[in-house]
């Protein structure tokens, strides 16, 4: 299926020739589609460290909170797929110079909200730029490295920049807090976008597919619906409860718009994404893998950024630097990986990334509320280089199977699967916390304490010991520690969950190529029309 799609259709360049251009101009290429993934993604993490802030001037409990992260995930996720088809049919250059410059005006925006409500509705519009920049990045390296070694190398990088700017967004939110107020945070994204589109506009050669790329409306619609159904069930299950008529009619609506995707996308003459492609482990088993290691990314980012700044006592600015170890380990897993998985094959490094995920998961299970900090270190460490051993060859993987002219389509896929488990992460591990936070608290006594005090408790646990203080004394110090031991419990639960699922996602990812078939596939793609 492949072979045929890929010699009906051929890489159109315009404006320069990407897979010509001398090693400079490549450079300057990779180094362009660095600076725009670096925005957007240094974005995923950056509000978390102004929780605990947004919280607070905002009124805003746990739920509000997860809209917060979720609105940016949930629209790049439901949106990726027709950026890619975007970028494909009217030009990589200006989708993505379009998309950098909505993501600009998107963040001002956010940065002038004065409520939640509009917080959220502004997030929304960034994750919708997002989706027009991010899959364009990839189709980008995928046309101007044709050569399946180089283009591993670029996409090496790539995913480097990627895990970085995913770890340094706590430090720059962080250093930007300890000065200014959060709305900062959205502030400083603005230069960075705007760098990224006039780079762009000078580097960045034309490229686009010859065959007319349709978006399949339909597709969108129910794929929206499906993925929109499921994360709002899962932030609001803990309140309204997980069998309420609510949560399950939720449920109802993901399994109904699923499956009437999926016969839409079967029947569709030119569909969103072509679901014969999932029959291939190299695709398959590679975008799931994806979507595990980001599943437990973000949902672990989600609630450690509180555990420092509400446990812990550490300023923004602080609890920001003590994430650091987690980049770093990004950056070496992601730097090493594809050197490995030439050597021992796709699948053997995956497994090993998402075991060291589930590993480090699981370590932090078993931490105390005061854990020495270099401990905290050594688990972020092993979790940095389980994403970077996964990501990237899963990435390559995912790639290598489509031709350079639909490398937007099989970028989109990788970005819609890893967006959508950063969505689900944040809203899967964010409920599985709620939820002990919830019950622990329930069960510790609290009945005489007033009304309001007992509702913030509930709400957070930042408003919990905001109200603890506000009320002092023995009453006071009781909520205290009520609260403190529920976050916790919480905290292990959802470490608990985020292991198991790693641990199946690395049983998954054995039916990925090994050596002997990785190597089978650069001559199937030299027949394809990618040249070798």
């Amino acid at each position: 299926m492949t072979t045929t799609m890929a010699r009906r259709v051929a890489p159109v360049v315009t404006g320069g020739t990407a897979q010509g251009a001398g090693n400079g101009r490549r450079a300057a290429v990779l180094a362009t589609v660095c600076v725009a993934v670096f925005a957007i993604n240094i974005d995923t993490t950056i509000v978390n460290v102004a929780l605990p802030d947004l919280g607070r001037q905002l009124h805003a409990g746990t739920g509000t909170l997860q809209w917060v992260v979720d609105a940016y995930n949930l629209a790049f996720a439901a949106l990726v797929l027709a950026g890619g088809s975007i970028g494909d049919r009217f030009g990589r250059r200006p989708a993505l110079i379009v998309g950098l410059m909505g993501f600009a005006l998107s963040s001002a925006g956010a940065a002038l909200a004065g409520g939640a409500g509009a917080l959220i509705t502004f997030r929304a519009l960034m994750g919708c730029a997002a989706a027009l920049i991010y899959p364009t990045t990839l189709s980008i390296i995928a046309n101007t490295f044709p050569n399946r070694v180089q283009r591993a190398k670029a996409i090496g990088v790539w995913g480097a920049v990627t895990g970085i700017g995913v770890a340094v967004g706590p430090v720059a939110g962080g250093a930007l807090l300890t000065h200014f107020a959060w709305g900062s945070v959205f502030v400083a994204l603005i230069p960075v976008a705007l760098l990224a589109a006039a780079l762009s506009f000078a580097f960045v050669p034309e490229s686009r597919s010859l065959d007319k790329v349709h978006t399949d409306l339909r597709g969108l619609a129910t794929s929206s619906l499906a993925i929109g159904s499921l994360v709002y069930s899962f932030i609001e299950a803990p309140s309204h409860g997980w069998l309420a008529a609510r949560t399950l009619a939720g449920f109802a609506i993901f399994v109904a718009g699923a499956v009437v995707f999926v016969m839409i996308e079967r029947r569709a003459d030119d569909p969103m994404i072509d679901l014969s492609l999932f029959r291939m482990p190299a695709f398959s088993a590679a975008s799931a893998s994806v979507t595990v290691a980001f599943f437990a990314l973000f949902g672990f980012i989600f609630i450690v950024t509180q555990y420092m700044q509400l446990l812990r006592g550490w300023g923004p600015l602080s609890a920001g630097m003590r994430t650091l170890p987690v980049a770093a380990g990004i950056a070496v897993g992601s730097a090493i990986s594809p050197r490995f998985a030439t050597r021992l094959g796709v699948r053997y490094i995956v497994m090993a990334g998402l075991v060291l995920l589930g590993t480090s998961f699981a370590w932090i299970a078993t931490s105390a509320e005061n854990e020495p900090y270099t401990s905290i270190a050594f688990q972020m460490v092993v979790m940095g280089l389980g994403l970077g051993l996964t990501t990237t060859p899963a990435t390559e993987s995912v790639l290598s199977v489509l031709p350079p002219a639909k490398a937007g389509l099989g970028s989109a896929v990788n970005d819609a699967t890893r967006e959508a488990g950063g969505t689900l992460g944040v809203a899967v591990v964010g409920s599985v916390f709620t939820t002990a936070y919830l019950n622990r608290l329930s069960g510790a006594g609290l009945r005489s304490l007033p009304v309001g005090a007992l509702h913030a408790a509930r709400s957070s646990v930042g408003s919990a010991l905001v109200a603890a203080h506000e009320i002092g004394g023995p009453a006071g110090s009781a909520l205290q520690v009520a609260a403190r031991s529920s976050f916790m419990t919480g905290f292990h639960a959802a470490c608990i969950v985020a292991a198991a699922i790693c641990v199946a996602g690395a049983v998954g990812a054995r039916s990925l190529p090994g050596r002997a078939k990785s190597r089978a596939t650069t001559p199937n793609l030299a027949a394809a029309g990618t040249p070798a």
